[in-house]
């Protein structure tokens, strides 16, 4: 089923949904499947998994040279997402992402989601590269998401690349895209970055999924200014429970959010980060129920492919 399938049969009913990310290049899928099983008690109909962007290493040669390699350090989400759905019978939704991939690539890694049946995809920008100077780099890559939205809703009317005319075969992909309650990074004002949200549901994307925040004021109000502007597809909030003190400024500074002053008070009294953990927990939790009780249509919880907070979460929760 697609995601809007899922959320319109709840009628209303608060869904949960995790995210989990690829293992590392040389690890079994194993330890992945064990951190899924536990959180199946809560039935989530779908299960997104993370795709990672190509990074560029260093190499010495043996004439002493230095040579560029491309590495994906997290590869596979495609077969992961079909051996989830294969041992867990759930929903999986693959992450696509502009940097690092041609659209030719994109078409083919489409293709092969559609011949195993999955028909889901987060349609992401991506994040930046590491290495802008690098050789490496394609340039014909896809710059925006928006550009991604474009090509799959053409490929779900039977249009493909270099084809003059649409053919009988179209593809059946559910669009969904992320959003950012605090705005992106890259936006200079939260109207521009909903502009350009909007441009990507109009080019297809069919719900949203916000990345991570810990102040449901800013998740309100930013699901107001979406239906102001004409933005009706479903807004499923992004949770992820604070964990380490020094996650206070990372996540600060890799998301750019803003964290609100009482969990900020609170986790600078924790003696280690053993204490942090549960008041991101709690907090978390009172979020949750909070979310919930407002009628959010699911709630996504980036696990970081660890279970443990996410089911005293969800224990608490559904």
């Amino acid at each position: 089923m697609k995601v809007t399938e899922h959320l319109a049969a709840a009628k209303g009913k608060t869904l949960f949904s995790i995210e989990v990310l690829p293992p590392q290049k040389g690890k079994t899928i194993d330890d992945l499947l064990k951190v899924i099983e536990p959180l199946m008690d809560f039935k989530p109909p779908f299960i997104d998994v993370t795709y990672h962007r190509e990074e560029i290493i260093y190499k010495k040669r043996a004439d002493g040279l230095i040579e560029e390699v491309p590495l994906r350090k997290r590869p596979g989400t495609v077969g992961i997402c079909a051996a989830i759905k294969g041992r867990f019978s759930v929903d999986t939704v693959p992450h696509l992402v502009c940097g690092g991939f041609t659209p030719e690539e994109t078409e083919d890694a489409l293709f092969t989601l559609h011949y195993l049946g999955i028909n889901n995809v987060l349609l992401l920008q991506g994040d930046s590269d590491k290495n802008p100077k690098s050789n490496s780099a394609k340039p014909s890559a896809y710059k925006y998401a928006s550009d991604l939205v474009q090509q799959v809703s053409n490929m779900n009317r039977g249009r493909f690349l270099h084809e003059e005319t649409e053919t009988e075969m179209k593809t059946n992909f559910c669009i969904g895209v992320a959003a950012y309650p605090e705005k992106h990074f890259e936006a200079p004002n939260l109207a521009t970055d909903l502009k350009w949200l909007k441009h990507k549901v109009d080019c297809g994307a069919e719900y949203i999924v916000t990345q991570m925040f810990f102040d449901n004021q800013k998740y309100f109000e930013f699901v107001d200014k979406c239906r102001a502007l004409g933005i009706n597809v479903p807004i499923i909030p992004g949770i992820k429970p604070i964990a380490q003190k020094s996650q206070l400024s990372s996540l600060s500074k890799l998301f750019h959010i803003d964290m609100p002053e009482a969990l900020v008070d609170e986790i600078e009294k924790c003696a280690d980060d053993k204490a942090v953990k549960r008041v991101g927990i709690e907090w978390a939790i009172q979020q949750s129920k909070e979310l919930k009780a407002a009628g959010a249509p699911c709630l996504h919880y980036y696990t970081m492919s660890r279970s443990e907070a996410t089911i005293e979460i969800a224990k608490a929760v559904f």
